[in-house]
């Protein structure tokens, strides 16, 4: 009885294994087409062609394109925005939190474009950057008008400015060469639209940008 149970609990993890494993293909796949200049237009027959599986396995892990968007935002901008979040908590004004989370993107950008296109391509049919990245960046207004650095009464306004901003810039910076501080100049712009002063705003993105550090593990 006790090796019957071993069997079944090994095929169990083993099947568990299988599927993250496919799951994790397609994921990598669509992360891949995302990332090409047309990406917006992938489909679940590319997606599943790119992974190697049948369409059939594909709704096994996903209900649609929506969900998988869903899901490779999550998975490609989870770790990187838990550290950028962990790094912009360090700086004590919020209007720094805003101005270094803001550079951390654009000038990821220019490290890695693949990651750019596919952040143009993942918010054009969803929720700008993720919905991790969305609620973080209202939060952030929310601390900055609080503590009465901003102008603007509006949260969801300022999230909005913030993110839309910041996609146009990674549009524009994907299509054309620009400044080397061309994303220090969107953020001051950024903030003297929440209602910075200009010369606040100018030294505030002139300082230098701190070192990504990793979250601390929970636990």
């Amino acid at each position: 009885m006790a090796d019957a149970r071993s069997d079944k609990a090994r095929r169990l993890e083993l099947g568990r294994q299988r599927r993250a494993k496919t799951r994790a293909k397609v994921i990598a796949a669509a992360f891949e087409l995302f990332g090409e200049e047309d990406g917006l237009y992938a489909r679940i027959e590319d997606v599943s062609q790119r992974a190697g599986i049948t369409r059939a396995t594909f709704y096994d892990h996903f209900s649609g394109m929506s969900e998988l968007r869903e899901a490779v935002t999550y998975e490609v901008t989870h770790d990187f925005l838990t550290a950028v979040t962990h790094t912009v908590s360090l700086l004590p004004d919020p209007r720094e939190r805003i101005s270094a989370a803001i550079r951390f993107y654009l000038h990821r950008v220019r490290e890695v474009p693949g990651w750019g296109r596919s952040m143009i391509n993942l918010s054009a049919n969803g929720i700008i950057f993720g919905a991790e990245t969305f609620r973080q960046a209202e939060l952030t207004v929310m601390e900055a008008i609080a503590a009465g650095y901003l102008t603007i009464a509006d949260s969801a306004l300022g999230r909005d400015a913030i993110l839309g901003t910041t996609i146009a810039a990674i549009s524009t910076m994907l299509r054309e060469e620009r400044d080397g501080n061309y994303p220090e100049q969107v953020v001051a712009t950024i903030l003297v639209g929440l209602g910075v002063a200009p010369a606040d705003a100018r030294e505030i993105t002139e300082k230098p940008l701190p070192a990504l550090v990793p979250a601390p593990l929970q636990g």
